[in-house]
């Protein structure tokens, strides 16, 4: 559907329709839902409805049906739907597990679109579903304020959905902030964190998860992978915050299996598949089916990309997992490569020197000075010495330098991963490599997981801690507090951002404004 310009400056909304692409060849278990395909009735909506990597002008809307039918999206600026339009959709069918994604263009800038998913049945197409409703905010061409929400670890350790404690509450103190959108740092499902009915807390309760099939067993299926996301979304606090916030994803490694790369075997007596290539590729095709990311290939769909908030901000979302070396003990000193890999680093490389937004938002599935073992190897990018850049530290040390000869400014890396909350100042005048500008780091996480740390720093780039907040045992449950997510504002007027660290109630822990270098 076309539509000129002044049509968009009347009120109507683009649009253009489309679904996930062909599957991988391999054989897979059937969806969950593939049994029950001819039922009687109006077809419904199963989980929800979602949107993600909003633009001035595009967004991405996702449902997923119980049967196969035909995703409809009515699009209006009010939220009475007055005078709205239809974007006719794709089909969902089980090669996708009867999930889908819209891609909406033309969309106007800096307004409130209100959207309605709706599924009409096949054979009767005035047989509707009713509809479920979400919305999401445009970002504006002209500055105006920001805000958003980060963090990651959702269902991690044993911790899944726990009714008696109002399931994945953190949702609601999130979006009770109203932010414009949502920064996933990973670790969106736990696919190798089987669930049970209950575990025994250190006071005496009992903490109690809903558990389905899937989260019952590790992951190895494209079926079993599916069912880690459909997990999540059985819990009405993130149903309800996805309909309001939309989602910017990244992956880090639960999505497949603890602290994986590319090329590794498995040496773990749970798992039948023990190449991880083939394991990742799986959970790679359950990700693009279920998040909506702005990536139309399962097979061939890029999770590194940059999305573009303003004149103030652009977002650079990092993917360290496609491209990562193995993890050994990370000392070389000729190593090339690390986690971001030629091609990322190229790409990111050039567009930071083309961005032109006041802030950079580095999206790091990974913190850049934590030590972050895997047995007696490194999982992340720093090893502990202290000294010169080695193995993987030589690859940001490449791009830290390469920023500051092209004078990118105002670059603030943002994670989760590590399971507690922190704030770190990177300060050149006290890292043994130098040739870069001064910066900062957050750490915000888990959502809903163990809550772990805190982790060492090493001094490389010369991380100084200006807070943290981490539970005093290892894999402290959700019901011990120690769960956290981050708040970025960007003030229209001054530039100024302001970083505040929350915990599970959304108190404020920890406020830092950082002022723009002009």
């Amino acid at each position: 559907m076309t539509f000129d310009r002044r049509t968009v400056l009347r009120g109507g909304l683009l649009i253009g329709g489309g679904a996930m692409l062909a599957p991988l060849a391999a054989p897979t278990a059937p969806a969950a839902a593939a049994p029950a395909l001819i039922r009687r009735g109006r077809p419904r909506l199963t989980h929800g409805v979602q949107s993600g990597d909003v633009t001035a002008g595009r967004a991405v809307v996702w449902a997923r049906a119980d049967r196969p039918a035909r995703m409809l999206v009515d699009i209006s600026r009010r939220p009475d739907f007055r005078g709205f339009r239809t974007v006719r959709g794709p089909v969902l069918t089980p090669k996708t597990d009867l999930t889908g994604k819209v891609f909406l263009r033309g969309l106007p800038a800096g307004e409130r679109i209100c959207y309605r998913v709706r599924l009409a049945d096949l054979d009767r197409h005035a047989l509707l579903s009713a509809p479920v409703e979400g919305s999401f905010r445009t970002p504006s061409r002209h500055r105006r304020d920001i805000r958003f929400v980060w963090s990651g670890d959702l269902a991690g350790q044993g911790w899944g959905i726990n009714p008696e404690l109002g399931g994945f509450r953190i949702f609601t103190a999130m979006g009770a902030l109203d932010p414009d959108f949502f920064l996933c740092s990973g670790d969106w499902v736990y696919a190798d964190g089987p669930l049970t009915e209950t575990v025994a807390l250190p006071d005496g309760r009992t903490w109690r998860n809903v558990v389905t099939e899937e989260k019952s067993r590790v992951a190895q299926t494209l079926a079993d992978y599916r069912g880690q996301f459909r997990y999540n979304l059985e819990d009405a606090c993130l149903r309800a915050f996805n309909a309001r916030v939309p989602m910017i994803y990244q992956w880090d490694d639960h999505e497949v299996v603890n602290n994986w790369y590319p090329g590794e075997i498995l040496d773990d007596a749970r798992y039948t598949e023990k190449r991880v290539d083939v394991l990742a590729a799986r959970a790679r095709r359950a990700l693009m089916e279920y998040t909506p990311i702005a990536a139309q290939a399962p097979r061939g769909g890029r999770i590194y990309r940059k999305i573009s908030y303003g004149p103030l901000l652009d977002v650079f979302i990092l993917d360290m997992r496609t491209y990562k070396n193995p993890n050994t003990p990370n000392t070389s000193p000729t190593e090339t490569g690390g986690v971001l890999g030629a091609e990322q680093l190229a790409w990111l490389k050039r567009e930071l020197r083309r961005s032109t937004a006041t802030w950079k938002v580095m999206a790091a599935d990974l913190p850049l000075g934590l030590v972050v073992p895997d047995g007696t190897a490194q999982e992340g990018i720093a090893q502990g010495d202290d000294g010169a850049p080695l193995g993987r530290e030589r690859e940001i040390a490449e791009l830290l330098s390469h920023a500051q000869r092209h004078k990118v400014r105002n670059m603030v890396w943002l994670t989760a991963d590590v399971h507690y909350t922190a704030a770190h100042y990177y300060d050149p005048a006290k890292a043994a490599f130098t040739r870069f500008d001064p910066f900062w780091e957050f750490v915000s996480g888990p959502l809903n997981a163990g809550g772990f740390g805190p982790n060492r720093l090493e001094g490389t780039f010369g991380p100084q801690v200006k807070f943290f907040k981490a539970p005093p045992r290892a894999n402290a449950s959700p019901a011990e507090g120690y769960q956290f997510f981050g708040q970025v504002d960007i003030d229209a007027r001054s530039g100024v951002m302001t970083v505040r660290l929350r915990d599970l109630d959304g108190t404020v822990l920890y406020t830092q404004a950082l002022s723009p270098v002009r």
